[in-house]
């Protein structure tokens, strides 16, 4: 087993000789180098714990036993490629299929969140014939060319030649800061409308709809909740066009939304997408990823006449693991989970915003939380600077945040699923001190009264914060 043998400085040297100059690392300025990790916390080459709140990949926990030993016991058996029966695969595409609705049957199982998106956009155009794709601004669905072409968030980057034609930007779904807002009268509808006009223009140029693709939560677009009822009556355009519905699930699947197992189903039961691709959490950290969808579509890819085959898609061990995965979830409630600390961590959040003004908007289900930071409520100017500021300064106080959105201005809080009650509540009293701190500097006024509470002013911390000031700030915000 390698073990940790160079001084930090000397593993930087090395990244910057070997290690692509494109392939960054969080918190550059002053790098953590982690060692290991264990449950919900990380520890650099010091032994200093880090609370992890970035890594929606180790979904279950850092290192969890029963998936470790659930890939070790399999790796001393067997592992080869899906060419050869085993049970593993087909076991674990029934347990998979058993949290999914019935139309969505048939799996594919590959090695990443691009590789699965990649491939959920082949199973449309074979099935539909078509080749234009609707997309969300401000998406990301993966590196490989096929999904940088449909990533906005990538793809703003590049000069408008090299965008495809074929390739349409429909408005992110964001009622905060978004064209249609909280106070619309119907955002879903405005929204849905705003595909529908979309789907009008590219047949006027002689386009045909292929799909339609969405996180059913955004990510990296800002940790947006699109309003109730947009997916349904996006699908309805979609489908009338003779599109596929496509949804992303690589960054929320497997419990994180709390009330649901999967994202989309927080639209209610009656939508159904016609293809869903996961990743990241469903080996905790293993890399494999899988599309589910319809029979109707998969016997249509089968029609094509080329063979599909993926060397490492769906192997024994891999498969062992997504089965650990799944009995982790359960046996642990850690979907429960999500809901309880996450309806806590939200109302805490939520205090916050009763008290710094830089907190414009607090947002998401479950353990997947966004916080957007602006300088001024009306305006909504994005606090850009001071996000980043934020998180360099949690990392001194040993909790690990990152930020994104357009605007870079959205703290996102999507922790392993085993965080709990008390990490909540010290992240949310790390968040409060360094807003006081930012909002100090930057004479931004603080709204004025004040809860009592035994004759003192709970609002304001003592001024060094011991436990006594925690204690107090945590009430206050729950009460």
């Amino acid at each position: 087993m390698a073990t940790e043998c160079l001084d930090k400085k000397q593993t930087i040297d090395l990244r910057k000789k070997f290690i692509g100059p494109s392939c960054k690392v969080f918190f550059s300025h002053d790098p953590l180098k982690i060692v290991r990790a264990r449950g919900q916390y990380m520890y650099d080459e010091n032994g200093q714990q880090y609370l992890d709140c970035i890594n929606n990949v180790a979904h279950v926990g850092h290192s969890h036993p029963a998936v470790v030993r659930a890939g070790t016991q399999q790796m001393e058996l067997l592992n080869t490629n899906s060419r050869f029966l085993h049970d593993n695969l087909v076991l674990y595409a029934e347990r998979l299929q058993a949290t999914l609705p019935d139309p969505l049957s048939v799996c594919y199982f590959v090695n990443s969140g691009s590789e699965a998106n990649d491939l959920a956009l082949r199973l449309a155009w074979q099935y539909t014939g078509h080749r234009d794709v609707i997309t969300l601004d401000n998406a990301y669905h993966g590196h490989v060319s096929s999904l940088i072409d449909i990533s906005p968030y990538k793809f703003h980057q590049l000069s408008h030649d090299e965008h495809k034609q074929s390739v349409h930007v429909a408005p992110s779904p964001d009622v905060y800061r978004g064209k249609f807002r909280a106070d619309h009268p119907d955002p879903a509808l405005a929204y849905s409308d705003e595909v529908r006009d979309i789907i009008t223009r590219a047949h006027e140029r002689g386009g045909k709809i292929a799909a339609f693709i969405a996180e059913s939560l955004q990510s990296c677009g800002g940790q947006v909740v699109p309003p109730p009822g947009y997916f349904q009556k996006v699908a309805a355009h979609v489908r009338a066009a003779g599109g596929v519905v496509i949804a992303d699930e690589v960054q929320v699947g497997f419990g994180r939304v709390g009330s649901h197992f999967w994202g989309f189903q927080l639209q209610g039961e009656d939508f159904v997408p016609d293809i869903v691709t996961m990743g990241k959490p469903i080996g905790n950290g293993h890399p494999m990823s899988c599309v589910v969808t319809t029979r109707e579509v998969a016997q249509a890819f089968m029609a094509a006449g080329m063979e599909y085959f993926n060397t490492f898609g769906g192997n024994p061990v891999s498969c062992a693991i997504g089965l650990a995965v799944l009995d982790v979830i359960q046996n642990e409630d850690l979907q429960g989970n999500a809901l309880r600390v996450g309806a806590h961590l939200s109302r805490l959040l939520g205090g916050l915003k009763e008290t710094h003004p830089m907190v414009g908007d607090v947002r998401g289900p479950g353990l997947f939380v966004g916080v957007e930071l602006v300088r001024d409520r009306v305006k909504l100017t994005p606090a850009t600077a001071e996000a980043q500021e934020i998180i360099y300064k949690l990392k001194e106080q040993h909790v690990l945040l990152s930020a994104d959105g357009p605007h870079r201005n959205v703290l996102k809080i999507k922790p392993p699923m085993c965080f709990s009650r008390e990490d909540a509540e010290h992240v949310v009293e790390k968040i409060h001190l360094v807003l006081s701190e930012i909002e100090t500097a930057l004479n931004m006024s603080m709204p004025s009264p004040v809860h009592l509470e035994n004759g003192k002013n709970k609002s304001k911390l003592p001024e060094e914060n011991g436990v006594q000031g925690k204690e107090s700030h945590i009430k206050h915000i729950q009460t």
